[in-house]
């Protein structure tokens, strides 16, 4: 199975006012990324505003991704639902469309315990022959993932990674010293990924590195070389980007922080609303400083 490591940015998921994916817009923002050094591409994950996409949408940004990545990164494609079985036959689908391997996202409606919690993943897990990265949101996640059943899961032959945006670094060490081996770490957004890299963490999947891929690709690199002064100094100053956008809508700072780049990605997906122009500002401003 593929090993992920690295930087794997969230992509967005462009879409025109008629609902249409801006097929040509992400295939190019991947392909820059690509360039830029990243390890890999998300579609669907937080960013990327799946909770307002629907199926066929769905289908067409992981389509689109798969096909501008042309087997030079691999894809893991964000699986969401509410429903075991729906869950399952996305897994499948983007699966036989060529993803290399499959984000799995929990959505609640009714609270679930820790027993269907577990079932849920594992469904995805058996479904696929690609590797699976679990993810858990506890902010914005009606049902989190405790760590007895990460433990259990991490024993399934393809769940083989984990992606937490708890903020709380010390329960990723606690992932650490409970699963070994059998489970690795991503960092998110909401984590420092130097702070993560440093504990035994494989890389970072989060929206920011859409928009400063060359500058997270670097502090990767310093990280895999031990230089930690270098690293935690260009730590610092990407920071300021993950400031700046826990003021607003993540997905709405990054297509607006995108269009400045010139993609037009458009806005995020109502009822999401965009940034105002004094926010643009703000998020541009931040940019500019990073270079």
């Amino acid at each position: 199975m593929a090993d992920f490591h690295g930087v794997f940015p969230y992509l967005v998921s462009p879409v025109d006012a008629d609902g249409q994916i801006r097929r040509q817009v992400l295939g190019r923002l991947c392909e820059d990324l690509i360039v830029a050094g990243v390890h890999g591409l998300t579609p669907l994950g937080s960013t990327g505003e799946f909770a307002y996409l629907d199926h066929t949408q769905r289908a067409m940004v992981v389509q689109t991704t798969i096909e501008a990545a042309a087997r030079r990164v691999p894809v893991v494609a964000g699986v969401a639902s509410t429903s075991t079985a729906d869950a399952v036959t996305q897994a499948k689908f983007y699966q036989n469309l060529g993803a290399d391997g499959i984000l799995a996202i929990l959505e609640a409606y009714f609270p679930l315990g820790d027993a269907q919690v577990e079932s849920y993943f594992r469904a995805i897990a058996d479904a696929v022959d690609i590797p699976v990265v679990i993810y858990t949101n506890p902010q914005f996640q009606r049902s989190d993932l405790m760590l007895d059943v990460i433990a259990r899961l991490a024993t399934h032959p393809r769940i083989q990674y984990i992606k937490d945006a708890s903020t709380n670094t010390g329960r990723l060490l606690s992932i650490m010293n409970r699963c070994g081996d059998s489970i690795k770490v991503f960092s998110a957004s909401a984590h420092i990924p130097a702070a993560v890299m440093l504990i035994g963490g494989v890389g970072w999947m989060a929206g920011p590195a859409c928009l400063v891929p060359r500058q997270s690709v670097e502090l990767y690199n310093l990280c895999i070389g031990e230089y930690w002064d270098d690293a935690l100094k260009l730590q610092r100053r990407l920071w300021r980007l993950k400031e700046a956008f826990a003021r607003y809508n993540l997905a709405a700072c990054i297509k607006a922080a995108l269009v400045s780049q010139g993609y037009e990605v458009g806005d995020p997906i109502p009822p999401q609303a965009a940034l105002t122009v004094e926010e643009r500002k703000a998020v541009e401003a931040v940019l500019r400083d990073l270079g």
